[in-house]
């Protein structure tokens, strides 16, 4: 067994070498899904499904990763990721790469396979999806959940229909059945309904199962053709309804081991065109097996206690398992692998238990001596031998004449040409040639008077013998074989009679008449002798194939011999099915277009030309079961080439040995009525239909006594098992008081030690709610502080933000400053400039005053002089003197005085625009120096002293010089309030830039 880990890949090979699995497990390789995280574990499948061609699988595991696996190409690929748990899967069969899954979510998601891509979402349930069916279409899908079933169409996916139910009643199971538009829905109180898929109208209803079975329903299983029905739940019963007669017609008991199914299967068979025969059925220990439902055989299973099942699929073609175990891993099982031993081809009808030894046997004496014996029956074949008899009929007629005369006009020499030249008869004609060559007489009263008498006994259940899909070709059978047994009693008892007559039974199954009286005819002429040694094989036709196997190929023959192999295994098998088990239809029907057109020793001829043209696979066989195996099958074998060997063996074998010197010529059967065969020892047939009616007998006899017996027992059981219940309910009374009260005393203990665990989880909960509240008021410190160092930080870069401002502004103010300081020096020195002017105006003045004084005092001289001169009065030029001494005095004082005004008022300028720069410079200096201020006070109070001295020198002043100083005072007055202003503005601002910083700080 393989085993492959998926591990983190999302493609790669399923296996590195071709898997060989052995018949005990089947298993073909075993798939695992394991993570390479920290901590290594396994993930487990949850569901998987096969597409329909039954070589491609996915499944999906419980974290949502779905993988296709091809069997066929020896790949795997994770082709979605769903994250999340899938419940359902199941493929869409129009479009081949979509599938659907059903979610944790309740939701469902088509994908496909190649893009990897979702096509579709689909959402409407309300509960978890674990069952998805589609239609055979591929149109349609039902989703089911435990409260609802949904139909949906995949061509749009929106929702179709949608089935809602109470809620006492839950869902088992809605599903399509196959190859038909019926919708089948199972309940939880056994009710079984059939809907019309288009329609959705009521079919019909499943009548309630008996009381004696009675079991709740929890799985279902349909066979491929939709006839049956298998039902299972907590039981080891099965419930096989026909869904045709809506009936239920077997109940199958599991062995006792097996207390409740948990999934059930059918598993297809490529020939069995739907009617499956083999039911798996998983059980609760994990172990699925596969039993026959018609013979109730347990076949195979799967699985064992120590590593059990969890659910299964089965391939639509049959050819593999797909089980997810219990371990959460993928096991993929060969069905041929598993049903290799059941399969095998059945054992000889005659079993040689004495033979020659090889020592006596020499190149001269090859013919083999069978002595008679006790056969050994294939297991197809198991019944009680039933009385037969034997037809002894005189068929030493003369025929030579008349065998090529045929009725309809035909001339049975120019068929054998005709035969010879094409190889066959034509289709068309074939039936109508072959009742001309055979002389069916086509006895209609005689045929219905042996069909009246119903089926033999012998035939009741022949199906189960001979399982048939077609129930028209079954009763056609039957009817033919219970003919054929009424006919001759030897027939009944004749176990390879089904074999022998199923060919022309299902060649004319539309002529019940021509297919009895082929059969029979079949019977009379190329079956001569077989019934002789009854029930043992015809020992002496085998001897006939014998000897002339001895005489064209010996060394075949010794090859036999030497590997034990007897008639019985390499002609019987080919003459009891008239070569319907080697050959196909086609084949079989060209062979016997040529033993009807020959003498019946054709058939044993053509016995000997299939082993002579099969000489070189039968001499490479070893092995008693390859040489069974050979002659129960197909061969590449060109039956042109047989049927040429046969002409060959016909003409060329000696006429002592010669088959057709041992046989009768062809008898027809005889018109009215049939003949009587016969032909077989009559009293070993009476002797069993003797003992066959005493075993009838006794057996009824033993059935009635051993009832009575039943039914005695079935009394005294009753009364003491009611006994025993008595007690037993009494002890289980005492008990169950004793329970009670151990556990009203647990409950209590219970209840104490609840009470302490739910105060240690208050304390536990009180301290945590502490630690919380504690964390959280230190988080809320932590964030206050956050966001008071976030608010100062926010400061720090508001004050950089102003100072920075600041230092613009004043740097700004300085450049104003310096502006207004060259504004100032221009308008000073435009009053310096205006000064001068006027002082030149006014020096130019004193001049003129100086010059008229003089001339008057020169005058005044004058006149002084002619006063002395001419003696006048000395008073008055006296007068006149002190006034002119007083005109000069005042006029020099005012003169001082100007001169000190101006300089006063220069010194005053400069130090008005040195004391506003000295303020813009340092806004902080909050004064001037004491020794500047007292320089300037000084100064003042030196130069106020003498503008006081010079003031009250010269009290009386010329009215010019008085209205110009008022206007130079006044033009002064102005200009040092603008500079006052000026300064007052420049202190208010620079206060004002100072206190901001404090204001921010605090």
């Amino acid at each position: 067994m393989q085993s492959t880990d998926l591990g983190n890949r999302e493609s790669g090979k399923l296996w590195h070498r071709k898997p060989s699995p052995a018949a005990r497990d089947g298993i073909i390789v075993n798939i695992i899904h394991s993570t390479s995280d920290y901590l290594p574990k396994v993930l487990r499948f949850l569901n998987v499904a096969f597409d329909s061609s039954g070589d491609c699988l996915i499944a999906g595991d419980h974290q949502g990763n779905i993988y296709v696996f091809d069997l066929y190409g020896n790949r795997f690929n994770l082709v979605q990721r769903t994250a999340q748990a899938c419940t359902a899967l199941a493929f869409n069969l129009r479009r081949k790469s979509e599938f659907l899954v059903a979610l944790a979510d309740y939701s469902i998601k088509c994908f496909d396979t190649v893009t990897k891509e979702l096509v579709s979402w689909m959402r409407g349930h309300e509960s978890s999806v674990f069952s998805i069916s589609v239609h055979a279409s591929g149109r349609y899908a039902i989703t089911t959940s435990s409260d609802t079933a949904q139909l949906w169409d995949l061509d749009t996916f929106q929702r179709k229909r949608k089935l809602n139910i109470l809620q006492s009643v839950g869902i088992q199971k809605v599903f399509f059945l196959p190859l038909s538009n019926t919708i089948l829905s199972c309940f939880k109180d056994n009710s079984i309904f059939a809907w019309e898929c288009d329609t959705l109208s009521c079919r019909y209803q499943l009548p309630a199962p008996p009381e004696s079975s009675s079991i709740l329903y929890k799985v279902f299983a349909v066979t491929r053709d939709g006839r049956i029905l298998a039902a299972g739940g907590k039981s080891n019963h099965l419930h096989l309804w026909c869904l045709e007669a809506k009936q239920l017609f077997r109940i199958i008991q599991m062995p006792a081991r097996v207390r409740a199914i948990r999934h059930l299967e059918f598993l297809p068979d490529s020939f069995d065109a739907g009617s499956n025969q083999v039911l798996g059925v998983l059980s609760q220990d994990g172990i699925m097996r596969f039993v026959n439902i018609q013979t109730c055989k347990l076949l195979f299973e799967i699985g064992s206690l120590d590593e059990g099942i969890s659910s299964s699929v089965i391939s639509p073609h049959g050819r593999y398992i797909a089980s997810i175990m219990e371990n959460g891993s993928l096991n993929i099982y060969s069905v041929q692998a598993l049903t290799q031993e059941i399969n095998k081809p059945p054992p000889p009808l005659v079993k040689v238990i004495e033979d020659l030894p090889k020592s006596k046997l020499n190149s001269g004496d090859l013919k083999m001596k069978v002595t008679s014996g006790r056969v050994q029956r294939p297991a197809r074949s198991r019944e009680n031998r039933i009385q037969t008899r034997i037809l002894k009929k005189d068929l030493t007629g003369s025929f030579e004449n008349k065998e090529n005369e045929l009725s309809d006009g035909l001339n049975k020499k120019r068929l054998q040409i005709l035969l010879k030249g094409y190889g066959e008869y034509p289709m068309k004609y074939r039936m109508f040639i072959w009742r001309s060559l055979l002389q069916l007489p086509e006895n209609h009263t005689a045929f219905n008077s042996l069909e009246d008498k119903g089926v033999h006994v012998a035939f009741l259940n022949l199906q189960k013998k001979y399982p048939i899909k077609s129930r028209k070709l079954l009763r056609v059978l039957q009817r033919t074989l219970s003919a054929l047994a009424h006919w001759s009693a030897i027939f009944s008892d004749t176990p390879y009679l089904p074999l022998l007559a199923f060919p022309f039974v299902k060649l004319f199954q539309n002529n019940q008449l021509i297919c009895f009286e082929v059969v029979a005819t079949l019977i009379i002429n190329w079956c001569q002798h077989w019934f002789e040694y009854f029930p043992n094989p015809p020992i002496n036709i085998l001897s006939m194939i014998e000897n002339v196997l001895a005489f064209h190929d010996k060394e075949l023959l010794q090859h036999f011999i030497d590997h034990d192999i007897t008639s019985q295994l390499y002609a019987w098998p080919l003459l009891e099915t008239i070569f319907s088990e080697v050959l196909t239809r086609e084949e079989w029907l060209k062979l016997f277009d040529n033993v009807f057109s020959n003498h019946p020793s054709f058939l044993l001829m053509t016995v000997v030309a299939y082993n002579i043209c099969s000489r070189a696979p039968l001499l490479n066989c070893s092995l008693k079961d390859d040489f069974e195996y050979f002659f129960h099958h197909r061969n590449n074998l060109d039956i042109s080439v047989v049927i040429k060997e046969v002409y060959r063996l016909m003409d060329t074998t000696p006429t002592d040995i010669h088959p057709d010197s041992m046989l009768h010529v062809f008898v027809a059967l005889t018109k009215g009525q049939y003949p009587v065969f016969n032909q077989y020892p009559k009293f070993i047939v009476d002797y069993q239909t003797q003992e066959r009616e005493r075993i009838r007998n006794d057996e009824l006899d033993y059935l009635r006594e051993r009832q009575m017996v039943e039914d005695m027992q079935a009394e005294v059981d009753q009364q003491r098992v009611e006994d025993e219940a008595w007690y037993q309910k009494q002890e289980l009374l005492r008990k169950a008081e004793e329970t009670r009260r151990e556990l009203l005393l647990q409950e209590e203990e219970k209840m104490v030690q609840q009470r302490q665990r739910l105060a240690s989880v208050k304390r536990e909960l009180k301290v945590k709610e502490m630690h919380l509240q504690d964390a959280t008021r230190r988080r809320f410190l932590k964030l206050q502080q956050d966001q008071r160092e976030m608010e100062l930080r926010r400061l720090d870069d508001e004050l950089e933000r102003k100072v920075h401002m600041r230092d613009r502004e004043i740097a700004t103010t300085a450049k104003d400053l310096e502006m207004r300081h060259l504004e100032l020096e221009s308008q000073k020195r435009l009053y310096e400039k205006n000064l001068i002017r006027n002082q030149e105006a006014v020096a130019k003045e004193m001049r003129e005053d100086t010059d008229a004084y003089r001339r008057k005092v020169d005058l005044e001289e004058h006149m002084f002089h002619k006063l002395i001169e001419t003696g006048q009065t000395q008073n008055q030029k006296t007068h006149k003197w002190q006034e002119a001494e007083e005109k000069d005095f005042h006029l020099k004082s005012e003169k001082k005085a100007s001169a000190l005004s101006d300089a006063s008022r220069k010194w005053f300028l400069q130090k008005e625009i040195n004391d506003a720069l000295e303020h813009a410079e340092h806004p902080y200096t909050k004064g001037v120096p004491r020794y500047q201020n007292g320089q300037v006070v000084s100064t003042c109070l030196s130069r106020t002293s003498q503008l006081n001295d010079i003031s009250e020198a010269d009290s009386s002043t010329c009215p010019s010089f008085s209205q110009r100083r008022i206007q130079w005072d006044t033009t002064e007055r102005d200009l040092m309030e603008r500079v006052r202003n000026l300064r007052q503005r420049l202190t208010v601002q620079a206060r004002n830039r100072c206190q901001t910083p404090h204001l921010l700080v605090t």
